[in-house]
Formats: structure tokens, C-alpha cells, sequence
């Protein structure tokens, strides 16, 4: 997992960020995204792709690369954003959101490269590598993943308080069946995605 990173260092690089998203595939909610950049020393058995970790077992990691990375930042684009620009793009727009916060973090390193899950780079002035599955194969990314995926959790279940109807608390917007039958029964929340296939159908029909 820390192949690429290795390989930066190599080539000269000194600070690498990891950059990383979670909720491209829900119906409701926002896109969250996280930059985490890792000291080289960094230890920590069982991180990976968060899809392939239990939601126990992220939530267990969350701590301890938030207490040991030298610096996490998040990014969010609102499902608003979403509907308004297409979902790869507010993807986009919440990674860089990310990386532009690692800046307002008091003695934040600036990274000199970002390692970005996928295959886009970001809009800015900063050496970057786009890696394909990057969650799985870059130790950086992976804690990218992780801290993405439990905030924008956490995120999902605080609206479970205000749309208890949606029980956004068990499958966090993704289109289960159950989901879709409560979109069908009470209508799209103001939190869902009305662009999206499962929400505007139902819109459309009301």
C-alpha cells in the first residue's frame, strides 16, 4: 500500500496527500471528500478501500489516522450542487474543496503531489496522479477513503433525526429497495438528489 507513495518520494516529492470520495452513488445527501496526507512512518494495520471495510472496522480506523496523519482536511458538495452540475463534477468540486482546506489548517504542510482515486485530476496548481482503484492500492488514499466515508456516514445520520421516514440511518442514501419504497410512499426529502434515477421519476409523477 505504500508503493506509490514510495515511488513519489523517489522522484523527489515531499508532501503527498491522498485524496479520496464517498456518496457518488446515493440518492440523497451530499459528496464528501477527504485529503489525508500520512508520515512516513505511519503504521496501521487493516486500512484499505473503505467499501471493503465494515462500518465497525472504519469507524475504528477513523481515530487513529485522524490522531496520527500530519494533516485531514474534508470537502463536501451539497446534493443541490449535484443536481446543478452532474455528480462527477461536484466529485470533483468536493476533492479539491478538500485539498483547498488542508491550507486553513494551522501548520499544515502544502502538498507538493496529490495521489486522486480514479481517473480525473483536479483543477489546480499542484502536481497530481490519478490511480484507478487508488483506495486499494495507495495507503494515502485508502485513509482518504475511510475518513470520506465515516464523516459523510456520519453526515447521513443526522438527517436520519430530521427525515426519519427515509431511515437514511441504515443505508445512508444508496438505492436499497426499502429506500426506494419510502421515496415512492412520501415523496423525495429535501435531501434527495432530484436528478438522479429513483428520486425524479417520483417527482415527475407528483
Amino acid at each position: 500500500m505504500w508503493q506509490f507513495e514510495h515511488n513519489a518520494k523517489a522522484l523527489g516529492y515531499k508532501i503527498i496527500a491522498g485524496v479520496d470520495e464517498a456518496g457518488r452513488g446515493p440518492l440523497a445527501g451530499p459528496v464528501v471528500s477527504a485529503a489525508v496526507i500520512l508520515p512516513q512512518d505511519f503504521i496501521c494495520e487493516g486500512i484499505n478501500d473503505s467499501k471493503k471495510l465494515s462500518e465497525k472496522k472504519r469507524d475504528a480506523l477513523f481515530p487513529r489516522i485522524m490522531e496520527n496523519a500530519l494533516a485531514v482536511s474534508t470537502g463536501i458538495a451539497s446534493h443541490h450542487e449535484i443536481d446543478s452540475i452532474n455528480i462527477l463534477r461536484a466529485s470533483l468540486l468536493s476533492m479539491k474543496r478538500a485539498v483547498e482546506n488542508l491550507s486553513s489548517l494551522p501548520g499544515s504542510p502544502a502538498p507538493d503531489l496529490l495521489l486522486i482515486d480514479g481517473k480525473f485530476t483536479l483543477d489546480m496548481d499542484i502536481h497530481q496522479s490519478a490511480i484507478v482503484q487508488g483506495d486499494s492500492k495507495s495507503i494515502s488514499i485508502a485513509a482518504a477513503s475511510i475518513i470520506a466515508k465515516v464523516t459523510r456516514d456520519t453526515i447521513m445520520k443526522e438527517l436520519h433525526e430530521i427525515y426519519p421516514a427515509y431511515d437514511f440511518i441504515r443505508h445512508k442514501g444508496y438505492p436499497t429497495q426499502a429506500h426506494k419504497q419510502a421515496i415512492l410512499k412520501h415523496g423525495p426529502c429535501p435531501v434527495h438528489r432530484l436528478t438522479f434515477r429513483g428520486v425524479k421519476e417520483v417527482l415527475h409523477a407528483r
